[in-house]
C-alpha cells in the first residue's frame, strides 16, 4: 500500500473547512467553513486566501460557468456573486424542514448540480439528495439520509458513488445521466475498521476513490470493490473532504476541520482546520461547471 503525507499549504484554524473544488480559469481553490458561514478562494501562488462571510452555514460552493458561486446553505440552493457578495436565492426544496442545511454537492457531466442535505442535528435519515437542473428547478433524487456527503461518477458515467457518512460506506448506484437519475443501490464497500467515518470523495483518472476519512486523519484511495490502494496521512483527525487541481489536475488539495477539539486537541493538532496538499502521482477529472 502507497503511504503519501500532505503539506499544510493554508493554516486557516476553519471549524469545518469542507467543500474544495479547483477553478481552472482563476486558478484557485474554492472552499467553505460551514460553522463561520465563510466560503474562501485560496490562491496557492500567492497564498492568499478571499473571504465571504454569508451569514448562514454554508455547505457548499462550486463555480457557475457565469463566474458566480452555487452555494448550499440552511435557506438552500444560492448564488453568490463574487464581485458584489451579494448572496441571491435560487430554490429552497425543504423551507418546511428548517433543521435542515445542505452538506455537500458536485456538479456532474452535464452542468447539473447534485446536492445533499442533513439535520443541524445531525438527526438520522432526515436529509435527502437533491438535482438542481440547468433551468435551477430542483428535483428530490433519493431520501432517507443522514448525513449526505461524498459523490463521484465513473468515467463512463454509468455508475455514481455516494457517501452518507454514519453509514460507513461508500454507495454505488446505476445512473442514466441523460436523465439525471439513479437507482439500483448497492454497497460498493464499507471502510475497514479503525479508518473512521467517509466524508468528501472524488475520482481519479484510473478510476480510483479518494475518500477523506472524518476521525481517520488523512484521506485513503480505494478500488471500488473495496480493496485499499494506499493513504494520503493528513496530521488532523477530522478529515472532511478533497479535490483534483493545478494546471494538470494531478495535486490533491485536501480540507479538515477543528471542531469539537479542546484546547490540548488544538495543541496536539496545531494546523487542525487548515488547508493540505499532496501530489499522489496521479490526475483526476477537470471540475464541471454549474450551467445554469
Amino acid at each position: 500500500m502507497q503511504t503519501l503525507t500532505a503539506e499544510c499549504v493554508l493554516d486557516a484554524k476553519a471549524v469545518l473547512g469542507e467543500g474544495p473544488v479547483w477553478r481552472a480559469e482563476t486558478r484557485d481553490l474554492v472552499w467553505v467553513d460551514i460553522e463561520s458561514a465563510k466560503v474562501n478562494c485560496f490562491d496557492p501562488s500567492s497564498g492568499e486566501n478571499r473571504t465571504w462571510d454569508v451569514e448562514e452555514k454554508v455547505g457548499l460552493a462550486v463555480p457557475a460557468q457565469s463566474g458566480d458561486l452555487i452555494l448550499g446553505m440552511t435557506v438552500g440552493l444560492t448564488r453568490l456573486n463574487l464581485e458584489s457578495g451579494k448572496v441571491t436565492p435560487i430554490i429552497d426544496p425543504e423551507k418546511d424542514l428548517l433543521n435542515n442545511r445542505f452538506n455537500d454537492g458536485k456538479v456532474d457531466p452535464e452542468g447539473r448540480l447534485w446536492a445533499g442535505t442533513m439535520g443541524l442535528d445531525e438527526a438520522p435519515n432526515v436529509g435527502s439528495l437533491y438535482r438542481l437542473n440547468r433551468n435551477q428547478s430542483a428535483d428530490k433524487l433519493f431520501g432517507q439520509v443522514s448525513i449526505s456527503n461524498g459523490m463521484a461518477w465513473s468515467a463512463d458515467q454509468k455508475t455514481f458513488y455516494y457517501i452518507d457518512s454514519p453509514t460507513r460506506q461508500v454507495a454505488a448506484f446505476d445512473c442514466d445521466m441523460e436523465a439525471g437519475t439513479v437507482s439500483n443501490r448497492r454497497v460498493a464497500f464499507e471502510l475497514p475498521e479503525g479508518m473512521g467515518y467517509p466524508d468528501g470523495m472524488c475520482i481519479d483518472d484510473e478510476g480510483m476513490l479518494w475518500v477523506a476519512l472524518w476521525q481517520g486523519w488523512g484521506v485513503a484511495r480505494f478500488d471500488p470493490s473495496g480493496e485499499l490502494l494506499g493513504k494520503i496521512d493528513v496530521p488532523v483527525e477530522r478529515v472532511t473532504s478533497c479535490c483534483f487541481g493545478g494546471d494538470n489536475w494531478d495535486e490533491l488539495y485536501i480540507t479538515t476541520a477543528s471542531r469539537d477539539l479542546d484546547e490540548s486537541g488544538k495543541m496536539a493538532q496545531p494546523q487542525a482546520g487548515g488547508v493540505f496538499h499532496c501530489k499522489p502521482g496521479v490526475g483526476g477529472p477537470p471540475t464541471n461547471l454549474y450551467l445554469g
